[in-house]
């Protein structure tokens, strides 16, 4: 009788035929590999029993400094925007879904002896039927024009409400300070995309702005960030909204901000960035413009003179559409559905933010699958690869060994769900997607340490997730509204705890089969039961035979069993409640039988 330890190389491997992927792991499920072994991954615990309302896609943790220092934590759903402070969940969803814009100079025409008055209004969002506020205003031709009016029609870049008496002339006025206020409400957005089906086929910002919920072609997503320790949010396709950290108080439309944004972020300047948005001048919905605030001027969007304002307006070159853009230190990467731009803050009043081309064929799969840890950012292509970027280089592909079956299995239309996340108590990118045995929403999840570029995977179902900092764990969020803090305990909030680790295609001779009689086990700090199951064939193609699972606990010095092959797949599993341990250098006693 023979002794073999199984020594396999950390990582896994699946992407490959059966022999080609011998002698490696080849699938798993919430374990990662520490110090080159596999380990059960940490558990997670309720953060709060109160569950978010809506399906969370966005999650932004930060210090409100304004006040005594806390911890704030909000979450964007699609159909509300919540915050938990001092351990208790509040709504601050906004109530109007439009700001309040300045119109340009004597923007009120009347008719004589008519009760129509004609706004302009370039690029306009309103509709018929809508109601609008007007202050500001002077009255023209005796006409009233300060109040609240219903839309009665719409032309591109003018629309007309009946005032309250008749006008005395045919003239324009109003003056320089109208303020349009849309009383629009806040309304829910989409839980699901809907489109073409395979890998990236879902159309981008298909639809119209202002349509209901059941048009859109996306689900809702959030860009959610500090500024000056208050929290601007805005929704895909919406506005920007600023929450003054009074949890009594829903988040409010940004005056003078864009109407329409594909995303946002915020800059070590201070300024805001909306990046596909309406441009200034025309209003016109345009999926490459980006217009950014002045320096901490956050209702400060108007392009004025160099001496006057430093908020800005760029259309990037290239096609496609922006997909989304994360801060890279003082940087600002931007990702279109083709190319990847690198902003910088230059200082010069004619341009203070320059925007280069870093990256073609290079897009992002949607707004969430970009994650940075220092001076890297990693994300997820709309075609299935895996990219990374750091200042002064070049885009460079991450090879996934283990990414076919997630891509062939990637739920249709649903790429814009799929969430990349830091941890950085582990040094890991962690991508979680929405696989389409499992339905729409996120179920599994692909992870990478950064240090050595091994890859893991996982069940587990997450739509958003966040790392640590300022809190001292990640966080993350499931469809029914749980919200858990990670790497917390060794149970799944309680409850057992389901991994796995399996390994490809081996044999002890290449030459004969083997008879296994036992495994002496070699776990570092086991808790909970292991469970060992081999698969064996005579031949490659063989149907493979089942043997266990044979199950051993840490007072175990050996486990005994048959099991009669030529190729052996082994798997570990376990499903407790504590669940622990690192896989070391086991050992399994065979016999070498007669040739295959």
């Amino acid at each position: 009788m023979t002794r073999q330890s199984l020594d396999l190389p950390p990582g896994m491997f699946s992407d490959d035929s059966r022999l080609a992927s011998k002698g490696r792991w080849a699938t798993g499920s919430n374990v990662r590999f520490v110090e080159g072994r596999p380990e059960i991954i940490g558990g997670w615990e309720s953060l709060t029993d109160s569950l978010l309302t809506g399906v969370c896609r966005n999650i932004f943790q930060w210090t409100d400094r304004l006040a005594a220092p806390s911890l704030n934590i909000a979450f964007g759903t699609h159909s509300r925007l919540q915050v938990w402070v001092g351990g208790s969940l509040f709504n601050i969803t906004p109530t109007l879904a439009l700001p309040e814009q300045t119109l340009g100079n004597n923007p009120i025409a009347t008719t004589n002896t008519l009760t129509t008055v004609v706004v302009t209004q370039a690029g306009h969002p309103h509709l018929v039927g809508d109601s609008v506020t007007i202050s500001g205003a002077t009255a023209v031709a005796t006409v009233t024009i300060n109040g609240t009016w219903t839309v009665t029609a719409v032309t591109t870049n003018t629309w007309s409400f009946t005032a309250g008496s008749s006008a005395n002339a045919t003239t324009t006025g109003g003056g320089a300070a109208v303020l349009a206020k849309p009383n629009k409400a806040f309304a829910d957005g989409a839980i699901d995309g809907t489109g073409g089906a395979g890998f990236g086929t879902g159309a981008w910002d298909v639809g119209t702005y202002g349509s209901p919920s059941t048009s859109d072609y996306w689900p809702r997503t959030w860009s959610i960030a500090a500024w000056g320790g208050q929290m601007v949010a805005s929704p895909r396709a919406g506005t920007i909204h600023l929450w003054q950290n009074v949890t009594g108080t829903p988040a409010a439309p940004i005056r003078e901000a864009p109407a329409r944004v594909r995303a946002m972020v915020v800059s070590n300047t201070d300024q805001i960035f909306a990046l596909g948005c309406n441009e200034e001048v025309s209003g016109v919905y345009n999926p490459l413009c980006i217009r950014y605030s002045g320096i901490r001027r956050v209702n400060e969007w108007t392009t004025l003179t160099p001496s006057d304002s430093t908020s800005r307006e760029y259309i990037l070159p290239g096609g496609g559409e922006i997909v989304t853009g994360r801060n890279l230190g003082p940087y600002i990467l931007i990702w279109t559905t083709k190319d990847l731009f690198f902003a910088d803050f230059t200082g010069n009043l004619a341009a203070p933010w320059r925007f280069t081309r870093v990256g073609e064929n290079c897009g992002a799969a949607g707004p969430n699958a970009v994650a940075v840890k220092g001076q890297r950012a990693f994300w997820w292509a709309p075609d299935g690869q895996f990219l990374t970027f750091s200042p002064g280089g070049q885009p460079e592909v991450i090879e996934c060994p283990i990414s076919q079956d997630a891509i062939d299995n990637i739920s249709p239309s649903q790429l814009d769900k799929i969430v990349a996340s830091i941890n950085s108590n582990f040094n890991e990118v962690r991508f979680d997607y929405p696989d389409g045995r499992d339905g729409f929403e996120n179920s599994r999840y692909l992870a990478m340490s950064i240090s050595d570029l091994r890859w893991y995977s996982g069940v587990m179902a997450r739509t958003a997730m966040v790392d640590s900092g300022p809190s001292d764990t990640p966080i993350g969020t499931t469809a029914g509204g749980n919200i858990y803090w990670h790497e917390r305990g060794r149970s799944a909030d309680g409850s057992p705890l389901a991994w796995s680790i399996e390994s490809g295609e081996m044999f002890f001779d290449p030459e004969r089969t083997s008879l296994i009689r036992g495994l002496l086990p070699d776990v570092k700090d086991q808790v909970g039961p292991w469970a060992l199951t081999l698969f064996t064939r005579i031949r490659p193609n063989q149907p493979p035979t089942t043997y266990g699972p044979y199950t051993f606990a840490s007072t175990d010095d050996q486990v005994d069993f048959m099991a009669t092959g030529w190729l052996f797949r082994i798997k570990f599993s376990g499903s407790s409640s504590p669940a622990r341990g690192r896989l070391g250098l086991p050992q399994f006693d065979y016999t070498l039988l007669g040739k295959r």
